[in-house]
């Protein structure tokens, strides 16, 4: 068995040693190979040198450059590279069980799915990033999708990151490069469409750093939700309740703050729609964090909730718009890199 890594960057040097030094340690059966192809997004910050280095000491790593910069073109041209006959994406941002490679083929052979992973567990190394990542795992961040389900077993809509046999990706043409997010989502749903599993394993473990600050983490859900419109679009598919109900609550807000100052009735509902939403947040948050001990942490993760829906509602109203008007070209908020 020969088993090749996928994982696109960029300026990422101070994070891609340690991600190497964790793929390239992974613990693999007798007999089996490993590869890592890291595609380049043009970094100018140093990653570049990191990666050249590595691979001269390391045959099994292998750089390649990803002119289009974003996570679809330097996928597929990782991919493009690669020879194992199993493809393993990774994340720099991840941290990764050492038998991570392994479980994901054990996954592939046992349940005979097209595409396998496990559940998106984040986890964070300040407080204000803890908080984030427990606003991320939480049920009422994130709709209780299945993926942050760390003991889920079964059939799935999509996974994190993902693992494929090669000829499975190549069959369905890869990753849709005029995605800038998504690019997984919509690939699971193609594999989905025409009959394929997409299996998440609880046995296959990794931990996900999440962005570090409230800023970082709107405009990473702002993308999420602008390029969730073009995944329905492409695909002719109704948006699923959880993905409009963060678009609900923003165009509510927005049609109330305009009709705010000529009518007290809207200003009263404007009120009761942000006490509403006040209350579910710090109580979702309360079961996360105990405010009396941990009052830091409980006002952290309700507004990391808010971050989360606001962003998210106001990237999918965004790609509304844009679609409304004609717009080919996405905005720099909907494409410029949130690290």
């Amino acid at each position: 068995m020969r088993v090749s890594i996928v994982t696109p960057c960029r300026n990422e040097a101070g994070h891609v040693g340690p991600f190497l030094d964790s793929a390239l340690a992974q613990r693999l059966p007798a007999g089996w190979t490993l590869q890592v192809v890291v595609a380049d997004g043009a970094s100018d910050d140093g990653t570049r040198a990191v990666l050249d280095a590595r691979a001269l000491a390391d045959a099994r790593l292998v750089v390649v450059d990803n002119p289009g910069r974003i996570v679809s073109t330097g996928l597929n041209r990782a991919v493009a590279r690669a020879d194992g006959e199993v493809v393993v994406r990774m994340d720099v941002h991840t941290r990764y069980a050492d038998d991570y490679v392994a479980e994901c083929v054990r996954a592939l052979d046992r349940t005979g799915a097209a595409c396998v992973g496990g559940a998106w567990r984040p986890v964070g190394e300040g407080g204000l990033q803890q908080a984030i990542a427990r606003a991320f795992a939480s049920r009422f961040g994130s709709g209780g999708a299945a993926s942050r389900r760390v003991d889920h077993e079964g059939p799935v809509d999509t996974v994190y990151l993902g693992a494929w046999r090669r000829e499975t990706l190549l069959a369905v043409g890869g990753f849709d490069e005029s995605l800038v997010r998504n690019q997984d989502d919509e690939l699971a749903l193609r594999l989905v469409r025409a009959g394929a599993v997409v299996w998440q394993s609880a046995s296959i473990r990794s931990w996900y750093v999440p962005r570090a600050s409230l800023g970082a983490l709107f405009r990473q859900f702002f993308q999420y939700g602008y390029w969730k419109v073009a995944v329905i679009r492409k695909h002719r598919l109704p948006a699923s309740p959880r993905h409009l109900v963060p678009f609900g609550f923003v165009a509510l807000l927005g049609l109330l703050a305009v009709a705010a100052p000529w009518s007290t009735g809207a200003a009263w509902a404007l009120a009761s729609v942000l006490a509403g939403y006040g209350i579910a947040a710090f109580g979702a948050a309360a079961q996360l964090a105990r405010p009396w001990r941990e009052p830091r942490q409980w006002l952290a993760i309700a507004a990391a909730f808010g971050c989360m829906h606001l962003g998210y509602g106001t990237g999918f109203g965004r790609a509304l718009l844009d679609g409304l008007l004609q717009r080919r070209a996405p905005g720099a908020s909907a494409t410029r890199l949130t690290r």
